[in-house]
């Protein structure tokens, strides 16, 4: 028999228990005439602390609070994708429906559509053994995912019957299991999963290849591993939601989590409208199809805010448990932090720097360990890529939510204000940015793309580190009086900066680049670098040098070569040759 209380407080979406009801600790409950759904977040023997996830205007102390016996789960099952839910898995579609452009309070729609039919093919055998995480059955979510229906954590047994091929809905039986104390149990579709408990993986892998996204600047110089995690900080205005939806569109991910926690409503907008129109470039399909999006934008309930990340981390690991490589794009952890402030105060915690709760780097350190590639519970290889945004206030790196992602994350791109508004996107500043990854993948690059990659690479931030010293001599006294080998490092500098660095999103060849062409375009530029050296260290000058169109030819280089003709590559390096040897004939 499950739990109910009477409200005896409320302080905005905390509501108050006086006594003990006998609910559990993260109990999901209703709470007043309109079942309002929220979780129980604090139990003592003399009070019952619950915070609620809908608005909590017009509820009133003696209005019954019931529990349901289970915590705050997701339902897991085919429908996921290409669905728009809120924070807690409540699809905003139906309830449209139901209650019009504005979610009204206390409705109930269930999370997935019960009555459509998936076609379902049956691979469970009559008589085998099956351990949690077997294959059951397969459903064709969408024409690019293969949906898996799998035996679910916690249970096991032998096959006692199975359905035959056909069109089911997501409750119905396909699969009787009899189990080792003689019970019998029904497998549907459906799982159900706390949102706060990790899913369970057999054993992690180490990190070893990188998660391609096409942008150069994240490719290239700061990689982002598969199963690894990335911040994206940045102050308002400096394009983290336009990077985060780049590598959503582009990235080599099979599945795409978009959570849009407390952003303008206009942003989650945005994101609908361009994935709904978008092609796959792996399959052709529409981009939706392999994408889920939870929408808790910013005049949402702030509790559900809370939830948000957890709901979509459980769904992602749901999707690795099949074998599938998951990225999440959390869009912004600033916005979940803030919530945790507003709750924190709530319930009168003693608050820590800037008023955050003291617990907020757990918080974060549980967010994002959920991160990883790992060997599911079927043998299968499955990963979770966490890229997070981060909003500090005025763009103050130093603040706590930032400060605190930098413990836990191992990539960090860090946006620059001065470069968004002179129009270089993305606007990630390379003096401050890093990933950790670059070790482990540089066998990886050896293997896939070639041996040379990470030394170019780093020579590539070698002239960006020179320039950002060279730049400071000349703020004080003037280019003019640098030796010309120096005016070189700073003209290459601007070659890799414009060239390199700066990509076009509208263009069909700049918006997603290959490695291949990456790669080339870091030769081609270093090959520039190493024959203009040659003619300074001859005793020519570099204002002869820039007399030639080569340095703009080779800026001109990501718009002019498409991205499937790597063999044009060897007619600009036939130019860098012609330039050689006509700066020399000129100055013989």
């Amino acid at each position: 028999m499950t739990a109910a209380g009477k409200i005896y407080g409320i302080n905005g979406p905390i509501v108050y228990l006086a006594g003990d009801f006998g609910f559990q600790m993260n109990e999901m409950v209703y709470v007043g005439e309109e079942r309002l759904v929220g979780e129980v977040i604090g139990l003592t023997s003399g009070r019952t602390t619950i915070q609620v996830y809908e608005e909590t205007t017009g509820l009133k102390p003696g209005a019954p609070v019931a529990g349901t016996g289970a915590p705050v789960s997701v339902t897991l099952a085919p429908g996921i994708l290409t669905n728009i839910f809120d924070g807690i898995e409540r699809p905003l579609g139906a309830i449209m429906e139901e209650s019009g452009c504005y979610i009204g309070r206390g409705v109930h729609v269930p999370s997935l559509d019960k009555e459509k039919k998936w076609q379902t093919h049956i691979l469970a055998e009559t008589g085998a053994y099956l351990y949690p995480g077997a294959i059951i059955a397969e459903v064709p979510e969408t024409r690019a995912i293969t949906h898996k229906i799998m035996v679910p954590p916690g249970v096991e047994g032998r096959v006692l019957s199975t359905v035959s091929d056909g069109a089911y809905t997501i409750e119905e039986p396909l699969v009787t299991l009899e189990t080792g104390d003689g019970q019998s149990i029904s497998l549907t579709m459906t799982q159900k999963w706390p949102i706060r408990v990790p899913r369970p993986t057999s054993r992690r892998y180490p990190i070893s290849r990188p998660l391609i996204t096409g942008q150069r600047i994240v490719d290239t110089l700061f990689p982002l591993a598969k199963g690894g995690t990335a911040a994206i900080p940045g102050g308002f205005g400096t394009g983290k939601t336009m990077m985060q939806h780049q590598i959503a569109k582009w990235s080599d991910a099979d599945i795409i989590i978009y959570i849009g926690c407390g952003e303008r409503g206009n942003e989650m907008t945005q994101v609908l409208e361009e994935f709904g129109e978008l092609t796959d470039p792996k399959t052709g399909n529409p981009l939706m199809e392999r994408t889920t999006l939870i929408a808790n934008t910013s005049n949402m309930p702030v509790a559900a805010r809370e939830a948000s990340l957890y709901a979509g981390l459980t769904l992602a690991e749901y999707y690795r448990d099949m074998g599938y490589h998951v990225a999440i794009m959390a869009d912004s952890t600033s916005r979940w932090a803030e919530a945790l402030r507003e709750l924190s105060g709530r319930l009168e915690e003693m608050p820590a720097e800037e008023g955050f709760p003291a617990y907020l780097a757990s918080r974060l350190s549980q967010f994002y360990e959920r991160a990883g590639i790992v060997e599911t519970l079927n043998g299968n290889e499955g990963s979770v890529s966490i890229i997070g945004a981060v909003s500090p206030q005025g763009g103050d790196f130093s603040e706590p939510v930032t400060q605190n992602t930098k413990r836990f994350v191992r990539c960090f791109w860090g946006l620059d204000k001065s470069l968004a508004y002179a129009r270089h996107f993305p606007a990630v500043q390379w003096l401050t940015s890093y990933s950790e990854y670059l070790s482990d993948l540089s066998s990886w690059y050896a293997e896939h793309v070639d041996k040379r990659f990470v030394a170019y690479r780093n020579e590539l931030i070698l002239l960006l580190n020179q320039e950002s010293s060279l730049m400071e001599i000349v703020k004080l006294i003037g280019s003019d009086v640098l030796p010309d080998d120096q005016k070189l490092v700073l003209e290459i500098a601007r070659v890799i900066r414009l060239g390199f660095l700066q990509q076009n999103a509208f263009h069909k060849d700049d918006t997603c680049v290959p490695l291949t062409k990456q790669f080339k375009m870091m030769e081609i530029i270093l090959y520039l670098y190493q024959k203009s050296r040659s003619l300074i260290a001859m005793g020519m000058p570099m204002s002869v040098l820039k007399e030639e169109p080569v340095f703009e030819r080779i800026i001109a280089i990501k718009y002019d070569v498409p991205n499937d003709r790597p063999e044009l590559f060897d007619r600009y390096k036939e130019q860098v040759d012609d330039f050689y040897n006509s700066v020399i004939e000129r100055n013989a």
